[in-house]
């Protein structure tokens, strides 16, 4: 086989840190003496593109991105319509991280969908009314809400709202986020036109029977002194109730009692059932008792210890036998001997009647009725006695058991939603106010000495404590324990809720929750899983309680006639109201006299003045989450729209209003749920009562800190957005700019809980400077301008042929990534082709090739038509996720008066990129060149090598072999010695001898069958002064290469 020589044209290749570079420089390098002159003969990359740089802070830039593209593309896009609807933020407070992420994830979306030409819809929006806002308000001004008007309250729940929405747009603009922000494109729930739609749709549901109104058991919360809906509710696994057990006496005369029960227990003067309750406040509204009809009771007779006991002796106690071992261990409670006197069944029990437990104090002959102990399936074995304390007015299940048996009254059905008479006080037995305290008509059941007790006392504070020294005192206190249990807190207050009978608007979902289901069905879910979260929380709801009793928010517009003591909410009332809100504004419902929406036919002739006193504007709001799930009639005109829709010249119909909805996970019990529930209920037509008002919804989770602690101020361990952004005075909090912010959210998964700290921004920081560096790099040898002068694929070399296939592999992935909402696979691949594909291969190996070729030269173009390629998919990729430095790489490369770099389409590269056949050349190559660094670095180690330059590599391979590996190494004679950073490459006949050299490393490895030994040894040549290549002969001023350059 004959031994050639392989001497390309130029490389340097610093394989490890101690080799020279001649790196990316906006001036003149410092050459070394020798070679000083030829300095300017040389072109390094030149370029006004900083690697350090916050380009948010340019100001002309920073509009053109977010509200001049926003507008821009809305006006001239041609492609597509793509509507994203924004979950609105509430209207207080500073922007928290999981603002920050929530925004970013969404902006993302709509820049990427930009730059395929679509046409978005984006219009930002805030949550306004609500008690925080009350409560805020009410703290600022230093007054008690008794001291204001409601007028006064809305006025100033008004200002304040506005201030903060006007503090967080600003903010939100300082993320980068595209959207225009004026009064136009954005949305507020207080807004006239909003609330009117609002109420539009409540008239719509109000007319398909779906609003009811009831007096029943709700969640309350005293804090807020409104009723709550299960969707304001969060449960704290960690609360701590007294829970008691108490005896109730069994009425011995009592006609209705069975056989059974009267032979046990005959001649027994004190039979009493044990009762366990966490809520002993609620035992003075006691009605009845529940048992299980089919669970089994023990009868014992122990001895009476009850704490303040009476009377000692005897005490005949029943209880569930299934609990008789837990009852045993508690000590102090059953006390020996427990001396079994027989077994009942629990149907045995029903019909029998006990003493109110307050019986034996002073107190009117009513309330000492005896109560009836009742069938249920709701007790169990599983805690308890078996035996349940049933309060109607402060138990749901209480509530619907009693209400099955005909035991009280209720005013309405969830099928009724015109003229409707609200049940009375009296029809449940309830003695907490609005303010979760005890009222004075506690005395008819515990008497007037131990009412002024009761009377003002919180409930859940000194009021239960009270009621427990009265059932220590009345002796039928038998023990008193801390229980730590799930119990509903107030998602706003964080302070335990209560349950309590009040008079309540209702939205029935019976009737819909079917149809909701049935309308997700064609609604995508990112994460898959969270569909489950979503069908689950409307399967598990039948009602959903719309009504509130706060001062600032949008009206429940009924009426009530003061002599039937009714309330009015029909068609007819409705469509009357709705005229006159239309022509005054909705805030004249609380400022208008109430003649003026009593509508004509139910004035019966009466005077303006005569109808003043006749009816009661209420004065109820709704629920903060009705107000912001109704935010899907904004888009109410884009259903079936097909302008801006048109896909491949055909009419793109639309059965939804938005493509996309992101928001929290806690949204699946929230504003995702209220909005669908709005949309199937309000529907006025059979398409839309089974059509969801989004496409896909996407849920994100919570921000930690970097440990994976909830974040708080007590913990101290907030990552504020802004400070992320502009810095802060702590040491860590240094100033990242808004890209560094960006580039995080887009490499989380945010679809679970993630992190966020010093350690993860420094790391986002660092991978920011490599795009940047990357990018730099591109544009000084471009000289910051696009490449014209380019060649025809046919004439790129193998490495060029490489990087266009690995860059036509980062447009496909990333494209798929953006489509899948994968963002983390974007970033993943970008940071990979720019870190490895490009400045660990391709820019190390053409540096040379860059600096010291002729400047037309074949060589040079090749790599130039690549990097151009290269930036400007790259800036494509980068844009949606990092769109200021995208707009700082495209401005610096078109001129700082080009549009935006999102006005050009992100189209997808040409499928002739695509070589297999290049990618598999090149690994083999890759192969081979890893060997070799480990050889250089062996030299360099034995202090033979200071630059890979000083080296030859010699490649034997036995004559005897035939390879496709062979073939290879010819053809790519040119790129050898640049992929190995060396001077010169030989490839030879094993069979060959060969003169030793000085010093050689030698390593042997097979490819594809064939044996290649490889040696690196001392360049045969001399240092050009030029290029620093070693392949100038002993007597040229330099290499022939540099000679044909400088000298044509």
């Amino acid at each position: 086989m004959p031994r050639w020589s392989v001497f390309p044209t130029g490389l340097r290749l610093g394989c490890t840190q101690t080799c020279p570079r001649r790196w990316l420089s906006s001036t003149r390098s410092v050459l070394a003496e020798s070679s000083q002159r030829w300095g300017d003969t040389l072109r390094l990359p030149k370029t006004t593109f900083p690697l350090y740089n916050d380009p948010s802070k340019d100001s002309k830039l920073q509009h053109k991105t977010t509200e001049g593209l926003y507008r821009w593309q809305w006006e001239h896009a041609e492609g597509p319509l793509f509507v994203f609807h924004d979950g609105p933020p509430y209207a207080n407070g500073d922007l928290h991280m999981g603002h920050a992420l929530n925004k970013i994830l969404k902006d993302i979306i709509n820049r990427y969908h930009v730059s395929l030409g679509h046409r978005v819809n984006y219009v930002p929006g805030w949550d306004c009314h609500g008690l925080p806002i009350e409560n805020k308000v009410l703290k600022q001004l230093g007054v008690e809400i008794n001291q204001l008007t409601p007028s006064q309250i809305r006025g100033e729940a008004e200002k304040f709202a506005r201030s903060e929405v006007a503090s967080q747009m600003e903010q939100f603009r300082q993320l980068g986020i595209m959207a225009d922000w004026s009064p136009e494109t954005t949305y507020r729930t207080l807004d006239p036109k909003y609330e009117l739609r609002q109420l539009e749709i409540f008239k719509n549901m109000v007319e398909k029977g779906l609003i009811y109104r009831q007096h029943r058991p709700v969640h309350y919360s005293p804090s807020s002194r409104s009723a709550l809906a299960e969707a304001e509710l969060v449960y704290n696994d960690k609360h701590v109730s007294h829970s008691v057990y108490v005896s109730f006496q069994l009425d011995p005369a009592n006609p209705q009692m069975s056989d059974t029960l009267r032979a046990l227990t005959a001649g027994r003067e004190k039979v009493t059932l044990l009762v366990w309750t966490t809520t002993p406040w609620t035992l003075t509204a006691n009605m009845a008792i529940a048992v299980n009809p089919e669970m089994r009771y023990r009868i014992v007779s122990i001895k009476d210890s009850s704490a303040g006991a009476l009377d000692a002796g005897e005490s005949i106690v029943i209880y569930a036998a299934d609990r008789e071992g837990a009852l045993r261990e508690i000590p102090g409670l059953l006390p020996p001997p427990v001396v079994p006197l027989g077994e009942v069944d629990g149907a045995d029990l029903v019909g029998a009647t006990y003493r109110p437990i307050f019986a034996s104090r002073p107190v009117s002959l009513s309330s000492s009725a005896s109560l009836p102990i009742i069938p249920s399936s709701h007790v169990t074995r599983d805690s308890g006695t078996g035996l349940v304390h049933c309060a109607p007015a402060h138990g749901a299940e209480d509530y619907a058991v009693m209400q099955a048996l005909g035991l009280i009254r209720t005013s309405s059905s969830a099928k009724v939603a015109t003229s409707v008479s609200p049940a009375t006080a009296a029809d449940l037995v309830c003695h907490v106010n609005g303010l979760g305290q005890f009222t004075e008509d506690v005395a008819e059941v515990v008497g007037q000495e131990a009412a002024q007790r009761l009377a003002g006392k919180d409930v859940l504070d000194q009021g239960g404590r009270e009621i427990v020294a009265l059932l220590t005192e009345n002796g039928a206190l038998r023990k008193i324990q801390r229980f730590k249990h799930r119990y509903p807190y107030d998602w706003k207050t964080d302070k335990p809720v209560i349950v309590l009978a009040t008079s309540q608007w209702f939205a029935n979902l019976d009737n819909i929750k079917e149809d909701a289901i049935a309308a997700l069905q064609d609604v995508s879910f990112v994460p898959a899983i969270s569909r489950n979260r979503l069908e689950s929380f409307i399967r598990s709801r039948s009602e959903w309680c719309i009504s509130r009793q706060r001062v600032w928010g949008v009206p429940i517009p009924a009426l009530y006639h003061l002599p039937s003591n009714s309330a009015v909410l029909d068609s007819d009332s409705l469509t009357h109201i709705m005229s006159v809100l239309h022509e005054h504004g909705p805030r004249y419902w609380w400022d208008g006299p109430v003649s003026a929406f009593v509508p004509p036919s139910r004035r019966e002739g009466m005077s303006d003045a005569q109808l003043e006193e006749n009816w009661q504007k209420g004065t109820d709001t709704m629920d903060v989450w009705f107000d912001s799930g109704t935010s899907w009639s904004l888009l109410n005109e884009l259903y079936a729209n097909p302008v801006g829709s048109n896909q491949g010249g055909k009419v793109h119909k639309r059965t939804f209003g938005a493509d996309v909805c992101l928001e929290g996970s806690d949204q699946h019990r929230g504003w995702f749920q209220s909005q669908l529930l709005t949309a199937i209920g309000s529907a006025t037509n059979a398409e839309r009562a089974r059509a969801a008002p989004y496409s896909t919804l996407i849920t994100h989770g919570m921000v930690l800190d970097e440990t994976g602690k909830k974040m708080s101020k007590s913990l101290g361990n907030i990552v504020s957005p802004m400070t992320v952004i502009h810095g802060g005075k702590g040491k860590n909090e240094k100033a990242y700019g808004p890209d560094i912010l960006r580039l995080w959210a887009a490499t989380v998964e945010f679809g679970k809980d993630m992190s966020i700290g010093p350690t993860m921004l420094q790391q986002c920081a660092e991978t920011m400077r490599k795009i940047r560096n990357s990018s730099r790099f591109i544009l000084g040898s471009l000289g910051d301008r696009p490449y014209a002068n380019k060649v025809e694929r046919a004439d790129l070399g193998l490495a060029e042929r490489y990087v266009l296939h690995r860059l036509h592999r980062l447009d496909q992935v990333a494209r798929a990534g953006y489509e899948a909402y994968n963002f983390p696979q974007v970033i993943n691949e970008l940071s990979y082709f720019a870190n490895i594909t490009l400045s660990s291969f391709y820019f190390d190996i053409n540096k040379d090739c860059l600096y010291a070729e002729r400047e037309n030269g074949i060589e040079r173009r090749r790599v130039l038509t690549v990097l151009d390629e290269v930036l400007t998919t790259m800036t494509k990729v980068l844009a949606p996720v990092l769109p200021h430095l995208a707009e700082e790489i495209h401005a610096t490369l078109h001129g700082p008066d080009a549009s935006s770099v999102f006005t050009t389409p992100w189209a997808p590269l040409p499928d002739d990129y695509v070589d297999p056949k290049a990618e598999e050349e090149m690994e083999k190559l890759l192969r081979i060149r890893s060997k070799v660094f480990v050889l250089l670095e062996q030299a360099r180690k034995d202090g033979n090598v200071k630059s890979s330059l000083s080296a030859d590599v010699a490649m034997n391979i036995s004559s005897a072999t035939t390879s496709d590996i062979i073939d290879l190494l010819g053809r790519e004679e040119n790129t050898l010695k640049a992929l190995f950073g060396v001077s010169g490459v030989s490839l030879s006949d094993r069979t060959v001898d060969e003169v030793a050299p000085t010093w050689q490393y030698k390593e042997t490895l097979e490819v594809e069958g064939t044996e290649i030994e490889l040696a690196v040894r001392p360049a045969a040549l001399q240092k050009c002064p030029r290029c620093w290549m070693y392949t100038r002969h002993e007597h040229d001023e330099l290499c022939k290469r540099c000679t044909d350059v400088v000298r044509p």
